[in-house]
C-alpha cells in the first residue's frame, strides 16, 4: 500500500529543505547512519528495529557508552529474534512431522484394506473355481450315465433282434442306420466332455505392490508443495517482523529528529548530523514503500492463488459427486445383473431337477419294458416248445393211423380166408379203433385250435415288441435332445460365470478410481486449510501493526504538544487562528510531514 504524499506534507518538506539549505547544508553532505555502523538484521533485507547510531564529534565518552549500550541492546534483540525464529521453525517442523505421520498412517490403513479386499477376492475366486470343477464333474457323470444308457439300449435291441431274425428283420435293418447315425454324435459329445473339464483358468489378480511407485511419486509431489507452502509463512513472518521494526525505528527516528532540531536551534554545528539523519530517514522511507509494495503484490498473488484453489476444490467436488453417481449407477446395474443371473441359475437348477426326474422315470419305464419283454420271450419259447410237442404227437398219430390202415388191409386180405372166425373180433377191434380215431381227431382239432390261438398270441406279442421298439427309438431321440439341451445349459452357465468375472473386474477398477479421488480430495482440503491459516495469521499481524501505528501516532502528538520546536512553530504559524482556512490535522499526514523529502 503506497502512501502518496499530500500537498501539505510536500509544502512542509520544501520548507524544511529550504531551511537546511539556508543553514549551508546541501543534499550531497547528507549521509546515512547505516554507512557508519551496519549490523546484520535477522531477516537480512529489512532495516534494524533499533534507533540509528548517532555519531557527532562533540559527544565524547558519554556518546561511546551510549553507543556500546545500544549495540548490546541491538545484539540482545537480534538474539531474541533468532530464538523466536528458531522456535517457529521447530514448531513448523513438528507440525510437518505430525502431518506426515497421519498421512503415512492413512496410507498404511488403505494398503491393509486393499490387501484384505484382494484376499477376499482370492477366496471368492477359489470358491468359484471349486464350484466350477464340481459342475464339470457332475457333467462328466451325466455324460457317462447317458453313455451307459445308450449301451444298454443297444444291447437290448441286439438281444431282441437275435432270437427273432425272421419276423423282425425289417425293423432291425431300419434301426441300424439310426444307431450308426447316433454313434458319431455321442462320440462327439464324449470328446467335448473330455475336453471340457480341463484345468480351470484362474483369473489374474492384480498385485497391490505394483501401485507403490505411483503412490511414492504422489507423496514426493505433496512434499514439494508443502515445503513451498511452509516457506511462505516464514517469509510472511519475516516481513511482518521487519515492518514492526521499521515502524518502531520510524517512531524513534522522528523523536530523535525533533530532539535534534531543538538542539540545532541551540548549536548550529549539528547540521551535518541532521542531514545524515535526514538522508537515512529518506532511504528508510523508500525501503518501507518498496516493502509495502511487495507486500501488496504478494497479497494479491495469494488472493489469486486462493481463488484458483477454491475453483479447483469446487471442480474436485463436482468430479467426486459425478464419480459417486457413476459408482452408484454401476452398483445398481451390478446388483440387477446379479439378481437376474441368480434367477437364471435357479431356473437352470429347476430344469436340471426336472430333467433328472424325467430320466429317472424313463429308467423305470425301460426296466419295466425289459421285464415285460423277458416275460413275453418266456411265453413265446414255451408256446414254441408246446407247438413242437404237438407236431411230434401228430406225426406219431399219423404213423399209427398208417400202421393201422396197413394192418386193416392186411387183415382184409386175410379176412377172405377167415371171415367167419375173425369177423366179430375184427369188427370189434375196428369199432374200437374207430372210436380211438374219432377221439384222436377230436384231440387233433382241439390242438389245432390251441395252435391257432397261440399263433394269434404270438403275432400280438410280435406287434407289441415292434411297438416297444418304436417307443425305445423315441426315448433314444428324447435322450439325445436332452443331452443337447444339457450342453446348451452348460455353455450358458459358463457365459454367465465369465460375465460375473468381467463385472467384478470393472467394479474393482471403479473402487480403485474412487479411492484415488478420495486421496486427492483430502490432499486438496489440507492445502486449502493451510492457506487459510496463513492468510488469517497475516491479517492478524496487519491489524496488530495498525494498532501499534495508531498508538505511536497518539504518543507523538502528545510529545509535539509539549515541545513544538522549530517545525512546531511553523505548524502553529500555518494553522494559527489567523489562517482558519487551513485543512484539519490528520495523524497520518503529520507523520508523513515529519519525513522530509529532499529532491
Amino acid at each position: 500500500m503506497n502512501h502518496t504524499p499530500s500537498p501539505h506534507m510536500a509544502e512542509a518538506a520544501k520548507s524544511g529543505a529550504g531551511l537546511l539549505c539556508g543553514l549551508g547544508l546541501g543534499p550531497d553532505r547528507v549521509r546515512s547512519p547505516d554507512s557508519l555502523t551496519h549490523t546484520p538484521s535477522p531477516t537480512g533485507g529489512t532495516p534494524s528495529s533499533s534507533p540509528p547510531l548517532l555519531l557527532s564529534p562533540g559527544l565524547g565518552e558519554s556518546g561511546d557508552w551510549e553507543s556500546r549500550e545500544e549495540l548490546r541492546l541491538r545484539e540482545l534483540e537480534e538474539a531474541r529474534a533468532r530464538a523466536a525464529q528458531m522456535e517457529k521453525t521447530m514448531r513448523w517442523w513438528s507440525d510437518c512431522t505430525a502431518n506426515w505421520r497421519e498421512k503415512w498412517s492413512k496410507v498404511r490403513s488403505e494398503r491393509n484394506r486393499a490387501r484384505d479386499e484382494v484376499r477376499q477376492l482370492r477366496q471368492r475366486l477359489d470358491a468359484l473355481t471349486k464350484e466350477l470343477t464340481g459342475a464339470r464333474r457332475e457333467r462328466q457323470e451325466l455324460a457317462s450315465e447317458n453313455e451307459t444308457l445308450r449301451q444298454e439300449a443297444l444291447r437290448l435291441r441286439a438281444d431282441q433282434a437275435s432270437p427273432s431274425q425272421a419276423p423282425s428283420a425289417p425293423p432291425s435293418s431300419s434301426s441300424t442306420p439310426s444307431s450308426s447315425s447316433s454313434q458319431p454324435f455321442v462320440d462327439s459329445k464324449q470328446d467335448r466332455v473330455g475336453e471340457g473339464p480341463g484345468s480351470p483358468e484362474q483369473e489374474p489378480v492384480r498385485d497391490v505392490d505394483t501401485e507403490k511407485p505411483d503412490r511414492q511419486k504422489e507423496l514426493e509431489l505433496l512434499e514439494s508443495v508443502l515445503r513451498s507452502k511452509a516457506e511462505g509463512p516464514d517469509s510472511w513472518d519475516a516481513r511482518s517482523a521487519s515492518s514492526l521494526r521499521s515502524a518502531l525505528s520510524r517512531q524513534d527516528r522522528s523523536r530523535l529528529l525533533w530532539d535534534d532540531i531543538a538542539a540545532m536551534e541551540e548549536d548550529p554545528g549539528k547540521i551535518t548530523a541532521l542531514q545524515l539523519r535526514l538522508d537515512e530517514s529518506q532511504k528508510v522511507l523508500l525501503k518501507e514503500r518498496e516493502d509495502k509494495h511487495a507486500l501488496s503484490k504478494s497479497i494479491e498473488k495469494l488472493e489469486t492463488d486462493l481463488n484458483q484453489w477454491k475453483l479447483k476444490y469446487e471442480e474436485q467436488n463436482k468430479t467426486k459427486q459425478e464419480a459417486m453417481k457413476q459408482l452408484n449407477m454401476l452398483k445398481e446395474v451390478h446388483q440387477d445383473e446379479l439378481g437376474r443371473m441368480s434367477e437364471d441359475l435357479e431356473d437352470e437348477l429347476g430344469a436340471r431337477t426336472s430333467m433328472d426326474k424325467k430320466l429317472a422315470e424313463l429308467r423305470a419305464e425301460m426296466e419295466r419294458l425289459q421285464v415285460e419283454n423277458a416275460a413275453e420271450w418266456g411265453r413265446r419259447e414255451r408256446l414254441e416248445t408246446e407247438k413242437l410237442a404237438l407236431e411230434r404227437d401228430n406225426k406219431k398219430l399219423r404213423a399209427q393211423t398208417e400202421d393201422l390202415e396197413e394192418q386193416l388191409a392186411r387183415k382184409r386180405r386175410q379176412a377172405a380166408s377167415a371171415l367167419d372166425t375173425d369177423l366179430k373180433t375184427i369188427q370189434t377191434e375196428l369199432f374200437e379203433r374207430n372210436k380211438e380215431l374219432a377221439d384222436m381227431r377230436h384231440i387233433h382239432s382241439k390242438v389245432k385250435k390251441q395252435y391257432q390261438d397261440k399263433m394269434a398270441e404270438l403275432a400280438h406279442a410280435n406287434r407289441r415288441v415292434e411297438q416297444h421298439e418304436t417307443e425305445v427309438k423315441k426315448l433314444r431321440l428324447r435322450v439325445e435332445e436332452l443331452k443337447k439341451e444339457l450342453g446348451q445349459a452348460e455353455d450358458e452357465l459358463d457365459e454367465a460365470h465369465n460375465q460375473t468375472r468381467k463385472l467384478q473386474r470393472s467394479l474393482d477398477e471403479q473402487v480403485e478410481q474412487s479411492e484415488n479421488l478420495q486421496v486427492q480430495l483430502e490432499h486438496l482440503q489440507s492445502r486449502v486449510t493451510a492457506d487459510r491459516r496463513s492468510l488469517l495469521r497475516h491479517r492478524g499481524r496487519k491489524q496488530l501493526e495498525k494498532v501499534k501505528e495508531r498508538e505511536g501516532g497518539s504518543g507523538r502528538r502528545l510529545r509535539r504538544q509539549k515541545s513544538p520546536g522549530l517545525f512546531g512553530k511553523m505548524r502553529s504559524a500555518r494553522f494559527s487562528p489567523e489562517n482558519p482556512d487551513g485543512p484539519p490535522s490528520d495523524p497520518d499526514e503529520e507523520e508523513e510531514e515529519l519525513q522530509i523529502q529532499i529532491p
